[in-house]
């Protein structure tokens, strides 16, 4: 839904275009209500030439809200659904692709409102993800953390968060609430928000993105 209180899907396919990225996650990519269908139509998002990991169902485009759409540059390896605890529902994803910087773990997540909720929710995903094969592993979504304090560091000390950007609301934005992290075996090379028109329109939260290279 756009800031504007409008729903364009093919507003926001444009921002999307516009990040020029091989892989995309989303937080609220399928409307609330049962059986909640997509808010961004998968024929649309394929006529643009993505791909969607098919996490959802039912017309769904993801798990939660949270979807993964890739470009042909990377090839899907495998996904999963990561189940998170909360008093509000709460899920993330997980994909593993095969990319120019070989295998590549990506996991797309939208946390809790309530720090004590992130925290667990936080300790959920290091749990889920540490008995897995050791993979260069990116996290990305909107974490919620509107102190750029240092709750996602403690809670997670196994990935390194990038530098806050404000990213909320996006006509005006002041929180960094969207946050990528990445494992120790990985770098960016560049990493910021994206506020090209029409991104302050098109979403109620500005798109973050880096440019991730190995160690």
């Amino acid at each position: 839904m756009g800031s504007d209180l409008r729903r364009k899907p093919a507003r926001t396919l444009r921002v999307l275009e516009a990040l020029g990225a091989d892989i995309i996650t989303l937080q609220e990519a399928d409307k609330r209500l049962p059986p909640r269908p997509a808010a961004l139509p998968v024929h649309l998002v394929e006529d643009h030439g993505w791909h969607v990991v098919p996490l959802g169902g039912a017309g769904s485009l993801g798990w939660h809200g949270n979807a993964m759409l890739h470009r042909d540059t990377v090839h899907l390896h495998r996904f999963d659904r990561l189940t998170l605890p909360g008093l509000e529902p709460r899920g993330a994803v997980l994909a593993e692709f095969d990319t120019d910087l070989g295998r590549l773990r990506v996991v797309g997540a939208h946390l809790g409102l309530l720090a004590q909720w992130r925290r667990r929710q936080l300790h959920a995903l290091m749990r889920q993800t540490a008995p897995r094969d050791p993979v260069p592993t990116i996290w990305a979504g909107d974490f919620n953390d509107w102190d750029r304090g240092p709750l996602l560091d403690r809670a997670a000390p196994a990935m390194r968060f990038l530098p806050p950007r404000p990213s909320f609301p996006a006509p005006a934005p002041v929180a960094p609430l969207d946050r990528i992290a990445l494992s120790p075996d990985l770098r960016a090379l560049a990493y910021d928000v994206h506020d090209k028109r029409p991104a302050k329109t098109a979403s109620d939260h500005l798109a973050v993105w880096a440019d991730i290279t190995r160690v």
